[in-house]
């Protein structure tokens, strides 16, 4: 859904972000990452069903819409709803769903929509964009950013379970460190999630400058003066990776959704920003039985995009063709 997930070394530190929420009159600032890269490779063509699992601001799903014309239908899916509200400016048309929800959804909006249409409840090319958008990163309440001030709450959707400071102020230290141990892969996880957990219990974590606090006064001295990244980086990704849950929708919709909803020899394209993601794209793609990788490689940035857009350099895109008749 967007173009950058900060994290592992190869990935970015979050960048200053704007001036806080957008309203309904402005228009998204985020750039579709490998998007030449992504038409090419779904093999586009008019009349075909395509999902966009992570509409973000939708500059993918208006180039897919292009490709596929009025005979075809696009089903779109965000968590978040400032998203939504960015990309129906660009995206919109009779044969355009968007649907506010994950895209670990789409059976049952498939099912629906089979109904209503008469079409069979499959897909002919599936998209998952699994970064987050800049446009999210400039929203300051948010919390996606620790370069700014704002409620450390890093939900994509701030209906969905508990934010990220409420999660740590209810949760066990040897939790903590699990999860900046398995979603961070932060190497000092043994000494900041106690130290984060007590702070969160004293209430003395609320905002995204107060965690990034405690980091910064809990990490040895060295690593903070020496660092290429902010030691905070990986703390922020495995909490925005446990409050979502993203690991579990996209190991969900890999190996167990997708091979249903897609039709056979139909397409599916992977954006991933990070090693964990990349990891679970690699080993769904590999059970040959349901799959047929489309490139020996992952597809990356063109230094070109990269000079346009930093943000895409961790960028990695995988795909596959369904296997027909499983």
């Amino acid at each position: 859904m967007g173009n950058f997930s900060p994290g592992n070394a190869s990935t970015p530190d979050a960048e200053p972000a704007g001036s806080g929420k957008k309203n309904s009159s402005q228009r998204a600032v985020h750039l579709p990452v490998m998007l030449r890269e992504v038409i090419q490779q779904l093999r586009l063509e008019s009349g075909l069903v395509v999902a966009d699992g992570t509409l973000g601001a939708g500059g993918h799903s208006r180039e897919i819409l292009k490709a596929i014309g009025s005979a075809g239908m696009l089903l779109a899916f965000d968590r978040d709803p400032m998203m939504i509200s960015l990309a129906e400016k660009i995206v919109c048309g009779e044969n355009v769903h968007i649907h506010h929800g994950s895209y670990i959804e789409i059976r049952d909006v498939l099912q629906r929509h089979s109904q209503s249409t008469g079409r069979p409840p499959l897909v002919d090319r599936m998209l998952l964009d699994l970064g987050y958008s800049s446009d999210q990163l400039a929203d300051r309440q948010r919390g996606f950013s620790f370069q700014t001030e704002g409620p450390l709450d890093l939900r994509f959707s701030t209906g969905e379970n508990v934010s990220a400071a409420q999660w740590l102020a209810t949760t066990h230290d040897s939790e903590i460190i699990r999860v900046l141990t398995e979603f961070g892969e932060e190497p000092f996880a043994e000494r900041l999630g106690p130290a984060i957990g007590l702070a969160a219990r004293r209430g003395e974590i609320l905002t995204t400058k107060d965690l990034v606090r405690v980091v910064e006064q809990t990490v040895p001295p060295a690593i903070l003066r020496n660092a290429e990244k902010h030691p905070a980086t990986r703390v922020f990704q495995a909490l925005r990776i446990q409050v979502n849950d993203e690991l579990t929708h996209v190991s969900t919709m890999l190996n167990q959704i997708a091979p249903e909803v897609l039709a056979p020899h139909g397409i599916m394209a992977v954006i991933t920003f990070h090693s964990l993601e990349d990891r679970l794209v690699k080993q769904a793609f590999r059970q040959k039985d349901v799959w047929q990788e489309l490139s020996d490689k992952p597809i990356v940035p063109t230094p070109a995009e990269i000079r346009f857009n930093p943000r895409s350099r961790s960028a990695k895109l995988r795909i596959a063709q369904r296997v027909a008749g499983n």
